[in-house]
């Protein structure tokens, strides 16, 4: 059963703007508008990966303005290193730069300008699944 992550952004269309610029997304489906045309509900998508995202209420408060992170995403990408030169080049701030886990992974933590956390992983060529 797969999960899918719904985000809550203060300004969806600026959201939408970096993720595509960032992290490769793109536009997946139908938007939903609110009063005065602004985009209330939406969603994107990276490969198999998508990503929900709304604008609740006004006395939301996002990550960002909270001070804190209040969940994180990881994604796995091809390129890990490319992909973070990409969103260094977006305006990501960095949380993590590249590194090897010890699980076999190369992995990267960003956040988004509205204070989302994203990390993003590679599995690593290990000597032992490059003998199979």
């Amino acid at each position: 059963m797969p999960i899918t992550p719904y985000l809550y952004y203060e300004d969806v269309v600026s959201a939408m703007r970096f993720l595509t610029k960032a992290f490769g997304f793109r536009r997946f489906g139908a938007v939903s508008r609110g009063p005065g045309g602004r985009i209330i509900h939406a969603a994107m998508k990276a490969g198999s990966s998508v990503v929900l995202m709304g604008r609740p209420p006004t006395a939301y408060r996002n990550p960002r303005r909270l001070g804190q992170a209040t969940q994180c995403l990881l994604l796995d990408v091809r390129g890990v290193d490319a992909h973070f030169r990409r969103a260094l080049q977006a305006g990501a701030r960095v949380l993590q730069e590249p590194a090897d886990t010890p699980f076999g992974t190369r992995r990267y933590g960003v956040t988004d300008p509205e204070g989302h956390e994203w990390y993003f992983s590679q599995r690593r060529r290990t000597k032992r699944a490059a003998r199979r």
